[in-house]
């Protein structure tokens, strides 16, 4: 450490090139308390030569604080993708291509079979949709939640066979799912993998996978969600049949169905750099110009603005919508909302969708009292957060991991007590891979699968109190060494009167914005607060006035309206820029991430 400077209650802490503010309290307001991570200055002749290349000058020490310290690799960013996106080049692909084109000739039946989430949601619609186009006997199937769980299922597959199914794609399921594929071939299934997760150290005997998380997988795109998989999959198909000169289904494209690889993509958390940025990008200009009305009918029970839909509409709005069927009923009926043909049916289903997530919103704020109530002691204590319960609904657990990581700063596990088995799901911190540690707990699992921040598992009841001794020694022993502090990464301090128009104009270069292409996030310190209340249902959300007595901006500081008489006068803030649009009137905006006394 070089060196250790005192700001009142603040500590600006110096490691090497890198500065924190780090608040000395660990939990206010029942909330764990962030470390500010703060970015060395671009050097002048980095930012002069992005200016010359029209770079506004805060948005080059936004690419230096990034890692993007030449400034070629900026200009690269912002130049159209030049990586080779050839779907062939994905392992598995001809395989996978030729048999269908085959069962597609013969007239076999084809099933899609699904995840029952919204990347697994939209991959479906998008390839059963495609192999439709082609000329394929195609029907969808996502397993119900509760009665079969996630992913592929024998009994299902056993079902698929009897009804006459000869081949069966999966999409954003199926590459840990040995025993069934196992299961499927000797039913006489032709089973072709799409899937995105983890590969294990085996893989499924499946007649064609595609995943370019093999280690034999040359397709430099890694992080492609499950409908960016589904996608390169009908590229494949239409470049086969246009090289044939195939024409059934008249004059499409591929490029048509883009809107729903844009909503899988951000609703599924995957990066949103190099081909996934470029194809949420493409799908975002569709889903402002929809043509499904199934998207229209969502736009309107969810608040949706056309011409204003962007990723964070995506993450907040119609993905948690697209989410909440499966969680709480029936995959399906998202599925039959992104397909319906007729404005009439698609506002039934749209509406009935949104029923479900009102009440998806309820159960989440109930199970999360149950599982902080079932926490012994003190959360800061404990190296990983579990709870089981039978009274969790399955479709929510999930939910429930993710605000316990998000409110303590530590993995979790919460789990869903059946008769004789019991269902989990995993969320955790950049400092914990779950999924390499549920490998370690294999023994006990029935089966398993995700990533390093998320994962969901089955396990026999008798198994439970052991797989929750063996996380704890896991992950006792991983941290032990680790200072567990959430971390906010600032881009670059900007003081109030710098923010204009002109710059959110200049930021929006960035989009779109997400999991590992963050909104910019920029901090000012010593503002005063001119004027609060609260706002929203209850009073959960905090509106302010900020000025630095040169500058004044409306804030909003969201699920922070408890503090309305305890935040001081004079704070530190970390905050979003963005602007409202009233009346076609621009005006800017600070959304509050987080907020110290200065």
């Amino acid at each position: 450490m070089n060196r250790v400077r005192i700001v009142d209650a603040l500590v600006l802490v110096c490691y090497d090139e890198v500065r924190y503010l780090a608040y000395p309290g660990v939990i206010v307001n029942g909330s764990y308390q962030k470390r500010w991570e703060i970015p060395s200055p671009a050097p002048g002749h980095y930012i002069d030569n992005l200016v010359r290349h029209d770079i506004h000058p805060v948005l080059a020490q936004i690419f230096y604080s990034r890692g993007y310290t030449e400034p070629a690799q900026a200009l690269e960013f912002l130049c159209p993708y030049s990586k080779d996106d050839n779907p062939f080049r994905l392992k598995g692909m001809e395989d996978a291509v030729y048999r269908l084109r085959l069962a597609i000739r013969n007239k076999e039946p084809i099933a899609v079979y699904g995840d029952f989430d919204a990347d697994g949601v939209t991959a479906t619609v998008l390839l059963t949709q495609v192999l439709r186009q082609l000329g394929a006997i195609v029907s969808p199937y996502i397993p119900d939640r509760v009665d079969e769980g996630y992913g592929l299922n024998t009994p299902a597959l056993k079902n698929l066979a009897g009804q006459g199914v000869r081949v069966v794609v999966t999409v954003d399921c199926g590459i840990r799912s040995i025993r069934e594929i196992e299961e499927g071939n000797r039913a006489g299934l032709d089973i072709i993998i799409t899937d995105h997760h983890s590969v294990g150290a085996a893989v499924p005997p499946a007649l064609s996978i595609i995943n370019p998380k093999q280690p034999d997988c040359p397709y430099p795109e890694k992080m492609l969600a499950g409908v960016g998989l589904a996608y390169k999959l009908a590229q494949g198909l239409y470049m086969e049949a246009k090289r044939r000169g195939y024409k059934k289904g008249g004059d499409w494209r591929p490029e048509d169905w883009l809107d729903l690889v844009a909503i899988g993509t951000v609703a599924d958390i995957v990066p949103l750099v190099g081909e996934n940025r470029v194809l949420v990008r493409d799908g975002l200009k569709r889903l402002n110009h929809p043509e499904r009305p199934g998207l229209k009918a969502l736009y309107g029970v969810a608040g949706v603005k056309l011409g204003n839909v962007n990723a964070m509409s995506i993450g907040f709005f119609i993905g948690p919508r697209i989410n909440a069927a499966g969680r709480l009923r029936s995959a399906m009926l998202s599925y039959e909302l992104l397909q319906a043909d007729q404005m009439s049916k698609a506002a039934q289903l749209a509406t009935e969708l949104n029923d479900v997530n009102q009440l998806r919103q309820r159960k989440t704020d109930e199970m999360q009292t149950w599982a902080e109530e079932s926490i012994p002691g003190d959360p800061a204590d404990e190296p990983i957060l579990f709870s089981a319960d039978p009274r969790f609904e399955r479709g929510v657990v999930g939910l429930v991991a993710s605000r316990l990581t998000e409110q303590y700063y530590r993995p979790s596990a919460v789990v869903q007590v059946g008769q004789e088995e019991s269902h989990g799901s995993c969320r955790s911190i950049p400092e914990f891979h779950i999924t390499h540690a549920l490998e370690q707990c294999d023994d006990l699992l029935e089966r398993y699968g995700g990533h390093a921040a998320a994962a969901g598992f089955t396990v026999s009841n008798e198994n439970i109190e052991p797989l929750q001794e063996r996380l704890f020694d896991i992950a006792a022993e991983e941290l032990a060494e680790k200072e567990l502090i959430p971390t906010l990464v600032i881009d670059t301090e900007l003081p109030l009167q710098q923010a204009n128009l002109e710059l959110v104009d200049a930021l929006a270069r960035l989009e779109p914005t997400g999991e590992g292409n963050q909104t910019p996030l920029f901090m000012a310190q010593d503002v005063v607060i001119r004027d609060r209340h609260t706002v929203g249902t209850d009073g959960k959300h905090l509106k302010l006035a900020i000025s630095d007595g040169t500058s004044s901006l409306e804030a909003i500081a969201f699920r922070r309206g408890d503090e309305v008489d305890t935040l001081p006068e004079r704070v530190n803030i970390a905050y979003h820029l963005e602007v409202n649009e009233w009346n076609n009137q621009r005006r800017l905006q600070l959304n509050i991430q987080d907020i110290y006394g200065a």
